[in-house]
């Protein structure tokens, strides 16, 4: 089936997207795949770029590094945090919600993403939020 006039191949169709501008995946999956100028990102976690390590502090530290983590790699697939459509929140305790929300704003000041936000009860690595999102591609 042809897609903007030009006939459909798997590799028009998919890009895996990989950095190493942040932490590395710490299982068998992709940071991102752009298909159909659509990015999907996968969660990302407080994961320090330079040591692979969780930064340590509050829900606020730890929002702030996803952030920047999840930008990084927006920017490797042709992205932006203004092109975001959809994020998914992972949080241990909503009860963090109000802390997590004024960093979130800070990152989404104008016209923000749809947004799901749900509590968990464990994350990888025991760090206390984890974000994925959707964005357009430009």
């Amino acid at each position: 089936m042809p897609l903007n006039g030009l006939p459909y191949t798997k590799n028009t169709m998919r890009k895996i997207i990989s950095t190493h501008v942040v932490p590395t995946p710490i299982g068998p999956y992709s940071q991102a795949v752009v298909a159909h100028g659509i990015a999907y990102l996968s969660g990302q976690i407080p994961l320090d770029p330079a040591t692979n390590q969780v930064v340590p502090g509050d829900v606020v530290v730890q929002t702030t590094r996803v952030l920047d983590n999840m930008k990084l790699v927006l920017e490797a697939a042709g992205s932006s945090l203004s092109d975001v459509l959809k994020t998914t929140v992972f949080v241990l305790d909503l009860n963090d919600a109000a802390m997590i929300n004024e960093v979130y704003g800070k990152y989404f000041p104008h016209d923000p993403p749809a947004r799901s936000t749900v509590q968990v009860a464990r994350l990888p690595r025991d760090v206390r939020i984890e974000i994925d999102c959707i964005a357009l591609v430009s």
